[in-house]
């Protein structure tokens, strides 16, 4: 498939272009609506970027989600305001890059992302909590063959590696976690479950009037 790039009102031309990397760099792939985004979205990228030893992480800001309803989403623009807002570390970059190419699955977006950067290592990143739902996701089984998955502890949801259909499916593919450092440069499938801090905020509960997104 053919992606035509194009410009969006109100969105910097930075953050529509997919983010600068040389081959060699090992980078995490940290993607979803952030509607809004917060601290505990932060903390996911800070344990990624550690436990997996990236050179550089991509926020991807999606401009939309699928699985969820549209009229809750907030504008583009504002949410990716907001994920800078969070940001600390210039490994980790915020794009949006998928909205200029009309991307709508997360299968398109990391097949474009390997016909762009040939000789870079990526690695999905996921929240635990993502992991159940995941087999619903458009073409699922493309995305855990594309680019090795890290699923980074949730709330909630430290047994879903046990208990989910993507869990059950690539079992043979699942990698020790103290070999996490190595993940980036696996040959796909292959996966991980990293422990670590959790945060207990979520968007949800954000959106409804329920927490603070923290910083």
């Amino acid at each position: 498939m053919i992606f035509t790039p194009a410009s969006i009102p109100g969105i910097s031309d930075a953050h529509l272009r997919m983010p600068f990397v040389e081959k060699g760099m090992a980078v995490g792939l940290f993607g979803g609506s952030f509607n809004p985004p917060h601290a505990g979205h932060a903390l996911v990228a800070e344990i990624a970027m550690r436990r997996l030893k990236l050179d550089q992480l991509w926020w991807i800001v999606t401009p939309g989600n699928p699985l969820k309803d549209k009229r809750e989403l907030a504008p583009l623009s504002d949410r990716l305001e907001k994920c800078e807002a969070l940001i600390h570390d210039p490994r980790v970059k915020v794009t949006a890059f998928e909205a200029a190419h009309h991307i709508r699955y997360t299968a398109d977006t990391l097949a474009l992302i390997k016909l762009r950067n040939p000789g870079v290592h990526f690695v999905w990143i996921m929240g635990a909590d993502s992991l159940a739902d995941f087999h619903h996701w458009q073409r699922w089984q493309q995305i855990a063959t594309t680019f090795p998955i890290a699923v980074i502890d949730r709330p909630g949801s430290t047994l879903a590696f046990l208990s989910s259909r993507m869990a059950k499916t690539f079992d043979y593919a699942r990698i020790d976690e103290d070999d996490a450092p190595i993940l980036a440069r696996a040959q796909a499938p292959a996966w991980t479950f990293i422990h670590g801090p959790r945060s207990l905020l979520s968007s949800t509960e954000i959106r409804n009037g329920n927490m603070k997104t923290g910083g």
